[in-house]
């Protein structure tokens, strides 16, 4: 039974990682093509550019971003089992001194010297390298961040909130297409905001306020480049 919850919990914790890593893209996939789009919309009102620039820009950020998210979670991996071997390394060259700083540990948050060191000896006896990591390191050699989940979170995440901008800028009529798409951004930005504030248990309204501020100025000043640029060049 103790095994099953185990497995249990490291499963639970890839999901809470593949969860941050989705919201986060599907954030910037929002974003990041809504606002490419208006960018390409406020230079020219042709449906095949808009599409096109939207389409390379949902491919692009998808890849970019699964790929940088895979690099950045591998990097903390690998400096999470850094720490690790280290921590062995040092538990079997001198184990005494690493004992006394266990102790040292708990006696630093208010435990008294013996019943620091008592505490730190039974620790140990059971699994001395674990005891150390949780409670020097905060870390677990078994349920380490894993990058191939947060990689492939993100590539699709980014890919689904891409297309809130995109179906909705080849969709709606030549008339309306500014409008239509944000109010359809303005819903995704609303959604990711709110799900990534839920998942990391923040203050909900603060989240949706600073990701709905962040990507309506982002789009307006796309917007703006693309009106005066494209103007300027045609």
């Amino acid at each position: 039974m103790d095994e099953f919850k185990k497995k249990l919990a490291l499963s639970r914790n890839d999901k809470l990682n593949g969860l941050r890593a989705a919201v986060l893209g599907a954030n910037d996939g929002v974003v990041s093509t809504a606002g490419l789009i208006f960018g390409v919309a406020g230079a020219t009102n042709n449906k095949g550019a808009i599409f096109t620039a939207g389409l390379a820009g949902l491919i692009a950020g998808a890849i970019s971003m699964a790929v940088g998210e895979y690099v950045s979670v591998s990097t903390q991996r690998d400096t999470e089992r850094a720490f690790i071997d280290r921590e062995k390394e040092l538990l079997a060259s001198d184990p005494k001194s690493q004992l006394e700083d266990l102790a040292s540990f708990y006696e630093q948050k208010g435990v008294s010297k013996k019943t620091a060191l008592q505490f730190a000896r039974e620790l140990s006896a059971n699994d001395p390298v674990k005891a150390h990591l949780e409670a020097e390191l905060k870390l677990d050699e078994e349920d380490l961040t894993n990058p191939l989940t947060a990689g492939i979170a993100s590539f699709f995440s980014f890919g689904l909130g891409a297309l809130i901008p995109l179906v909705a800028a080849v969709a709606s009529p030549d008339k309306t297409r500014i409008q239509i798409t944000l109010v359809a951004v303005v819903v995704g930005l609303f959604l990711t905001g709110y799900y990534s504030a839920k998942f990391g248990g923040a203050n909900k309204r603060a989240a949706v306020i600073r990701v709905l501020v962040g990507g309506i100025a982002a789009m307006a000043v796309t917007y703006a480049v693309g009106r005066a640029f494209g103007t300027a060049i045609s």
